[in-house]
């Protein structure tokens, strides 16, 4: 079967357009991430994001609509306790990760136990999207890379020099929230993706890789967005014809992407 025939089904379709988004969404955002030593938050976020699902499962209300308030809630609360003095950035995600992450377990273990749809949230499984949640993928990443593109010069102000920013008259509260309630979306459209356990390294990946390569803010953005594209789909078209986990397979795509950019980096080095 071609790669043309692969993508004539429907679900491919959805997989498709929805994974190029999201993708694209995890890897502008994880520079900004990553330069502010932020990159474990999408980590912490996609375990609440786990617990929020499994209770939504439990009660029976709709995933996706449930888990987005609640994982952006988590996101206020996960700045609020990184900066209070006596909280570091690691220390708030480690609580807040392994709490909801037990309290998601729980549930399950209490209510309707690990069936299929609760493990595509914790493994991913981007080819089950359904078309509602397709939809509402597509939506919330449009706009959340409306959103980034509208305020970038601002983003880029506060990635790179908070203090200088915030002097110059730069509410850096209001952005790096904006920032964190963008990544919460992110992570919760990714969990069908990637899942719980691998959304993070859709974060990290691209924008390490683009960092080895490119020297300029935007050139690293461009180039991280582009990476994580390529990777999605050499990893859905690798999952497709060898019949390998999905998720699994977009992070080993760009974990060999990843490696190229290191030895591609010191060979110019040298």
């Amino acid at each position: 079967m071609s790669v043309f025939q692969m993508f004539s089904f429907p679900f491919m379709q959805r997989a498709l357009v929805a994974g190029v988004l999201v993708s694209l969404c995890c890897a502008l955002l994880g520079v900004s991430l990553v330069l502010k030593r932020y990159s474990m938050i999408g980590d912490g976020l996609s375990h609440v994001s786990f617990g929020a699902l499994a209770i939504a499962v439990a009660l029976g209300f709709t995933p996706l609509w449930f888990s987005i308030p609640v994982v952006i809630l988590a996101a206020f609360l996960l700045l609020r306790m990184a900066s209070r003095p006596h909280w570091n950035n690691d220390a708030a995600v480690a609580v807040m990760s392994a709490s909801a992450l037990a309290i998601g377990i729980m549930v399950i273990s209490l209510t309707t136990g690990m069936n299929t749809e609760v493990s595509s949230y914790m493994f991913g499984s981007v080819l089950s999207l359904s078309r509602g949640d397709a939809v509402l993928s597509v939506v919330l990443s449009l706009a959340v890379l409306a959103l980034f593109v509208l305020l970038y010069p601002r983003i880029f102000a506060v990635t790179f020099d908070e203090d200088f920013s915030r002097a110059t008259g730069t509410n850096t509260e209001l952005y790096n929230t904006l920032l964190a309630v963008l990544t919460a979306v992110t992570v919760v459209l990714g969990m069908r993706m990637m899942g719980a356990l691998l959304i993070s390294s859709l974060i990290i990946f691209p924008a390490l890789a683009a960092m080895r390569l490119c020297k300029s803010f935007k050139a690293v953005v461009i180039t991280a967005g582009a990476i994580s594209v390529a990777c999605f789909l050499a990893g859905l078209t690798g999952s497709y014809f060898l019949e390998t986990p999905t998720g699994a397979s977009i992070v080993a795509a760009d974990l060999i992407a990843f490696a190229a950019a290191c030895a591609i980096g010191r060979v110019h080095r040298a």
